[in-house]
């Protein structure tokens, strides 16, 4: 099934902008249209989406599967059933004893890993700082299947992912720095303009550039959660030949092609995870333009040993993996300020460092 297909042929809901940014992008380069991770994957979201309503993305396979991480299923690739059964035994092992069965339903839920990103938040996080991450409480847009409350607060994984990225950020920042201009390739639904609205930043300008479906699933979050007079959306902006990103709302989703209509400066640019699933060429053309708009800051999330090759048969892989080191050389403007994957990223059970990079442009 292609990409560009006709979307939303189920009989409803319909969503006529969603079909427009999707017929528009048939006449866009490749560089804008889906790689051949996104290629199939695309597709079947937009018929999720269809079938049953956008109201509900964060509750169905593909979005789960793509752009809305969870800790436990199928974040942690143990099914429900599979859950239930490991309960149930060791439950029916030890029926006295009550504290392995809540661990190991803490577990299998994510609560156990959510709480322990949870903990490196609040030790890392410099609250008289801005951006302020200490009052950020995250939305039920979408009808979460997974939602954690710490203290009064509610976080998803997509959340936590991005309060540590953002702590990490302001470890290195000076006293009186201001970021107040983001932008962000391959947003997901919108969680980082969700962080950066609660931030007490002045004059706040977030721009998410993403290929549709995507993108038209982070403008309906944004709406949803902040307010639509806060979001502009890319039919209010798809006709314009240039977009200043000081006259948009704090919030705006622009399509990808719209990059190279984008003007002005940003203080920092965001992408956590999305590069490593497109091809090299591909990144090199967004780093180019964040380059042009003169980024202070460049914070980046990426499997440190690339995303899976390709195969016959299989939904998702690269032709050609990104690594770490390789946005050093797409870079040449900036240095390397921290790289880690403890505490701020993450290590997999089978060996598989997801780290963060900062980079910071030369004087």
């Amino acid at each position: 099934m292609s990409t560009l297909a006709p979307t939303c042929m189920l009989p409803s809901p319909a969503y006529p902008e969603l079909t427009t940014a999707r017929d528009d992008m048939r006449t866009q380069d490749e560089l804008y249209r889906p790689s051949p991770f996104w290629d199939e994957a695309s597709s079947r979201i937009v018929d999720e989406l269809c079938e049953h309503g956008i109201e509900n993305f964060r509750s169905l396979r593909y979005p789960l599967s793509f752009f809305a991480p969870t800790y436990g299923t199928p974040g942690n690739f143990i099914n429900k059933e599979t859950s239930a059964l490991l309960l149930s035994t060791l439950q029916q092992a030890m029926p006295e004893a009550k504290k392995p069965w809540l661990g190991l339903e803490q577990f299998l839920s994510g609560q156990a890993a959510a709480k322990a990103d949870y903990r490196v938040l609040l030790a890392a996080d410099i609250p008289s700082k801005r951006p302020f991450l200490h009052t950020f409480s995250e939305g039920t847009a979408g009808n979460p299947v997974e939602h954690f409350e710490f203290e009064g607060r509610w976080f998803s994984r997509s959340a936590l992912n991005y309060l540590l990225g953002l702590c990490m950020l302001k470890r290195h920042l000076q006293a009186d720095e201001e970021i107040r201009t983001v932008v962000e390739i391959g947003g997901g639904f919108g969680t980082l303009g969700e962080i950066l609205a609660s931030a007490g930043i002045e004059d706040l300008h977030y721009v998410d550039i993403d290929i549709p479906p995507i993108s038209y699933v982070a403008q309906y979050y944004l709406s949803q959660t902040l307010g639509a007079d806060q979001v502009t959306t890319y039919a209010q902006t798809r006709d314009q030949e240039e977009i200043e990103i000081s006259s948009l709302t704090p919030m705006a989703v622009l399509c990808a092609w719209q990059i190279e209509k984008l003007r002005g400066t940003a203080d920092l640019f965001v992408n956590f995870i999305s590069f490593q699933e497109m091809e090299p060429h591909i990144v090199t053309n967004y780093l180019q333009h964040i380059t042009r708009l003169k980024t202070r800051w460049i914070l980046l999330r990426n499997m440190r040993e690339g995303k899976q090759l390709r195969k016959p048969g299989q939904l998702a892989g690269v032709e050609t993996p990104i690594l770490g080191d390789d946005y050093l050389v797409m870079l040449p403007d900036y240095e390397l300020v921290d790289r880690n994957v403890h505490p701020f990223g993450y290590q997999t059970v089978d060996g598989y460092h997801s780290e963060l990079l900062l980079l910071r442009r030369k004087k």
